[in-house]
């Protein structure tokens, strides 16, 4: 039996079961999952109906996503599923799904924040930029960046997540559909919310074992 998204076979509200009166449609067809994995891009087209196309993600291993208070987007490495509230499974099997949150790798923004306000992103950093040398600005340049570092601030909670080199971030699009593994840097409450929702979650394994 194929896979069908018809609701004729549900029962009703009352629980009475309803008239069985036609078979199931080509229109009301379902597919399988495409249960996309962390790994070697690998991506296969489908023909839909109307004879559009559907990109299904089987394996993804880059993204773009947003640092939605920077206003910026960066191309980064996906690195692995922390959680899913819906499914643990899909955490455990690394499985790539809308509305995951994920770690990246941090080192494309850091760069850019580095090099936009031309100052480290972290203490850390702080340190190993003092040894190295400054190049020549000009004064107009050294004004412009100067005016930027007035607003450098940044979340200590992402400031912490800098130094380990690694980004909590949320997909936002939907790799089984378009192909694409994209989304966006959690940030402000969403961030403490997934934080505290991770750590229980820590906690709560800790105390099982």
């Amino acid at each position: 039996m194929g896979i069908s998204r018809s609701s004729r076979h549900k029962r009703s509200a009352t629980g009475a079961q309803r008239a069985y009166y036609r078979k199931k449609r080509k229109f009301e067809l379902g597919r399988q999952p495409a249960n996309t994995k962390l790994g070697a891009k690998r991506i296969h087209t489908v023909r839909v109906r109307g004879g559009n196309t559907k990109y299904r993600a089987l394996r993804l291993d880059t993204g773009n996503f947003a640092w939605a208070s920077e206003h910026v987007t960066r191309k980064t490495r996906l690195i692995s599923v922390v959680y899913n509230a819906s499914n643990n499974e899909l955490v455990r099997t690394n499985t790539l799904v809308k509305g995951a949150i994920i770690q990246i790798d941090a080192t494309p923004f850091r760069q850019w924040y580095e090099s936009h306000y031309a100052q480290p992103i972290s203490k850390k950093g702080a340190k190993t930029a003092t040894t190295t040398e400054e190049e020549k600005k000009s004064n107009h340049v050294q004004r412009i960046l100067a005016e930027r570092k007035q607003n450098a601030k940044i979340d200590p909670l992402l400031e912490s997540q800098f130094s380990a080199g690694r980004l909590y971030a949320c997909v936002s699009s939907r790799p089984g559909q378009s192909g694409r593994g994209d989304g966006y840097i959690l940030e402000g409450k969403e961030l403490e919310f997934y934080v505290r929702k991770l750590r229980s979650g820590k906690q709560k394994h800790a105390h099982n074992a």
